[in-house]
This record gives structure tokens, sequence and C-alpha cells, in this order.
């Protein structure tokens, strides 16, 4: 794994933290988000990191709460110093001194599945259809779905392998009957363009050489919706939102959802519980209970 480039004059702390990193597996990206935070820190102390107290470190994330960064920027800032702090700096009296804030967890939009087929059907063209038949059909993130090869997909066992997936981990998720012969049909097309090579991207972006970008599969998720007219806010990861909840309404058990969704918690995959509405409908309210006893319908219990 490569280490995080960078062009500004490298100095013996930030070498350490990305050693620090690069031998701990944190990812490309990670070493990035984690090497911005602590630049965040210093241009706030107006001094190096490495010198800060207890009392600074409040002072920093004050700052944060008080110049409104989001839930998600401010966790992300904690995770960066308890890291450089606990293991860099051998200090973790300090990382004790970052609070995490609570993000408030919003339910996801969910499509309908009649919605789902209209947004697929309205896809411009075999390519994004196949794309986003993917998300939907078998639950992936945008950026899996960007890196999948041709190799990938196994039409013997009907699995897709995702490599490397968030939290660096490995999984096979599932390939319907249809999805493959979705995918089938984008294989032939792209050949006849003479944009499909073995061992190579799935779904390559402009260049053969490089996968699509998440940017231009969100792109085309919102003309689809838009020519489909939903008015929702559709995104990619709407799509694999539909396919979990989807899936929970046709009985599958919430731990198989867990395991194809890639989910290390089965909190984050119950969340789909509150956005089903089978899960909802098949609950007697306490109204309609009441009103059948007194209309002698029901035994009282």
């Amino acid at each position: 794994m490569a280490t995080l480039s960078t062009d500004r004059p490298i100095t013996p702390l930030r070498q350490r933290m990305l050693h620090d990193m690069l031998m701990r597996g944190l990812g490309p990206h990670t070493q990035q988000d984690y090497i911005r935070h602590v630049r965040r820190l210093a241009a706030f102390l107006g001094r190096p990191p490495d010198t800060a107290t207890a009392e600074d470190l409040r002072g920093f994330q004050l700052y944060q709460h008080e110049n409104g960064l989001g839930a998600a920027s401010i966790n992300g800032a904690v995770s960066a110093l308890r890291f450089l702090f606990t293991v860099t700096l051998k200090r973790p009296d300090l990382a004790r001194s970052l609070v995490i804030t609570r993000n408030p967890r919003k339910l996801p939009d969910v499509l309908s599945v009649e919605e789902a087929a209209r947004l697929l059907e309205a896809a411009h063209g075999i390519k994004y259809k196949a794309a986003l038949g993917v998300a939907y059909g078998a639950g992936l993130r945008v950026s899996e779905v960007a890196h999948l090869k041709v190799d990938d997909i196994d039409s013997t066992r009907m699995l897709i392998r995702v490599e490397q997936g968030k939290g660096r981990k490995d999984r096979n998720a599932m390939l319907s009957p249809q999805l493959l012969e979705l995918l089938r049909l984008w294989w032939r097309e792209g050949k006849r363009r003479g944009v499909m090579f073995p061992h190579g991207w799935l779904f390559p972006g402009q260049s053969h050489t490089d996968p699509i970008s998440s940017r231009q599969l969100h792109r085309a998720v919102a003309e689809a919706a838009e020519t489909a007219g939903i008015r929702k806010r559709v995104s990619p990861h709407t799509l694999r939102h539909s396919f979990a909840t989807h899936l929970l309404e046709q009985d599958v058990d919430i731990r198989v959802i867990q395991v194809l969704l890639g989910h290390s918690k089965l909190d984050t995959t119950a969340l789909y519980t509150k956005v089903s509405t089978r899960t909802i409908h098949a609950v007697t309210g306490p109204l309609d209970r009441l009103m059948a006893l007194m209309e002698g319908k029901a035994p009282a219990g």
C-alpha cells in the first residue's frame, strides 16, 4: 500500500504518523483524512500538534462546534487525533479528552419496487442500466460498483466478489439470474464498442484503463430519477437502501442481509426494520384491536 503523497514538506512527526498508519493497514483515503485533521489542529494552535494540552484539545473541539461543523467532521477529527496521541505520540491521556458527538440518525429514503423498476428502465443506455442494476440487485456501495472487474462476476457460483469494500474487507454479494442476464447484455455491448477487456473493469470510464467514477454513477441516477418522475432524493446509495428494505419485506433473515451488505454490526442493518412498510403494516394497532373488541370480533387479551 502506498503512503499518502503530499507536496508539503514532511515533518518528522508527520512521517512517523504516516509510518504508523501504514503499519496498521489504514487505507490511503483514511491516511489523507487523518493528516488533514491534524493539520487543522496545528493551524488552530499556531504551533506543532505534539505540543497540545488537554485544554488545547477542548478549545479545538469547542471551536469546531461553534463554527458549525457537522457530527461526521467532528468525529472524524476525534478518530484522527486519537490515533495521533495514542499511537504516534504515546499520550493516551490526551486522547481521552477528545469527545465524540452524537450523529442524528435519519431514516434513509427508500424506493418502492415499482419506483426501482421505473428508475432502472429510465437509465440512459445498457451500461448504466447494468451498473444501477448491480447497486439495486446486489446492494453494492457506489464505489464497489465502480471498481468491479469482469473477473468478479462468478456465474458458476452465482456470486459477485467485492474486493476491499468498506473497512478493507472482501465479501461475496448475490448474483441473481436476472442481474446476470443484464450484465451479459452489457458485456456483449461493451465488446462491440471495444471497451470491454478480459480481466478489465466491468464498467470502464472514459478511458478503458480507468473505472467509471462515482460522480458519473451519481449523475446517472439523478438523470434516471428525473426521467422517471421520481420526486424523492435519489442517489446510488438509495438503491442499496432499497435492496436491503425489499429483502426484509420478503422475510429474508436480517442476519443474511447483514452479510450481503457487508455490515460489521447488526445494529446498522436493523435500521432497515424502521423503513420496511411490510414490518409496519404487520402490526395491529391498538385502536384497531379496541374497535374489534367493541364489535365483538376479537377476544379480550
